[in-house]
């Protein structure tokens, strides 16, 4: 496995990529991966290398770039008044163009997934673009909410274009198990493909190791649910065994 950074512009600003790519000359199916609300630290860069383990391209963007990374919670605080989804969709576009620049990246088969505010954007990105193949969101709050001027992600559920998986705990409150659900029924109604799983005494952020909140059991199982869907929607990846994310 070879980790990487590499540098875009956008709108003006530079944005830092965390670039981790499985060995072997490709080509390989890629995934985007969005950061938690801490930026690209040390869990998303974690989960960025379980994505190369297990055979795809994996790239976080930061997301917070034009802000810079944030050092204290009260700067990643802070940063909450100023995400914007026309941003974060000018950043994924970047992203994508930037693999499509990397002769081991097959573009075609693309997929996303996002961690807590990453869920969120994980499912703006299935719901506001057409260009994944696959969608994973672990507990991604604010569905419902918007940032800037654009619709909220959840009432774009009828403009989806490709599968969906979440993974909740019925512990968070943000999102709550509720809120989920009526998502999930929103798009059953409208036909959409998805599957949402819920784990009992699992809070928000159930699967970052090294707090009273880790739950190994819950990480271990949505870990595989999350390979599973991949395998079957984008192909190309070997199943490995979970490493406990920092």
């Amino acid at each position: 496995m070879k980790n990487s950074w590499a540098t875009v512009t956008v709108d003006g600003s530079a944005m830092g990529l965390y670039l981790s790519q499985p060995d072997g000359p490709g080509s390989f199916p890629a995934v985007i991966v969005a950061q938690n609300q801490d930026g690209v630290a040390a869990f998303t860069q974690e989960m960025t290398r379980r994505v190369a383990a297990a055979g795809y391209i994996g790239i976080a963007p930061q997301f917070y770039h034009r802000e810079g990374e944030p050092k204290t919670p009260e700067e990643t605080a802070s940063f909450k008044n100023t995400r914007r989804d026309t941003n974060v969709l000018n950043d994924i576009h970047a992203t994508i163009n930037f693999l499509k620049g990397c002769a081991n990246a097959d573009t075609s088969r693309l997929g996303v997934i996002g961690f807590c505010m990453g869920g969120r954007i994980a499912f703006l990105a299935a719901a506001a673009t057409n260009s994944f193949k696959a969608a994973v969101d672990f507990y991604g709050g604010g569905t419902y909410q918007q940032w800037g001027d654009r619709p909220a992600p959840a009432t774009l559920a009828a403009n989806v274009s490709c599968p969906i998986q979440g993974h909740f705990g019925e512990l968070d409150k943000n999102p709550s198990p509720d809120e989920m659900r009526r998502l999930g029924a929103e798009l059953t109604k409208l036909g959409k493909a998805h599957e949402f799983f819920y784990y009992a005494d699992a809070p928000h952020g159930f699967n970052r190791s090294g707090w009273k909140g880790y739950r190994p059991e819950a990480d271990e199982t949505s870990w595989a649910r999350t390979l599973e869907f991949f395998a079957k929607h984008l192909g190309g990846a070997t199943v490995t065994k979970v490493a406990a994310a920092g």
